[in-house]
């Protein structure tokens, strides 16, 4: 069960792959996640974690609220 806050991007990945995604695969300056035709642009690795407003971007993004993203 992930927080909904700080997180590592390691931890995104595989949380987004236990809802469905693949990938990520490579792209232009950003990695991406499929799940059927969505296409989901994901951070780049960086030192700090994913902060909680990016998060909740994401996840608005990819369709997944966050009870949802909670019980995963």
């Amino acid at each position: 069960m992930p927080r909904f806050g700080p997180i590592h991007r390691r931890e995104l990945i595989a949380t987004l792959r236990s809802l469905g995604f693949t990938g990520p695969y490579s792209g232009g300056k950003h990695e991406f996640m499929q799940r059927r035709s969505l296409v989901l642009t994901i951070p780049n690795p960086h030192r700090g974690d994913i902060g909680p407003e990016l998060l909740s971007r994401i996840l608005r993004q990819a369709g997944i609220s966050r009870k949802e993203w909670e019980q995963v």
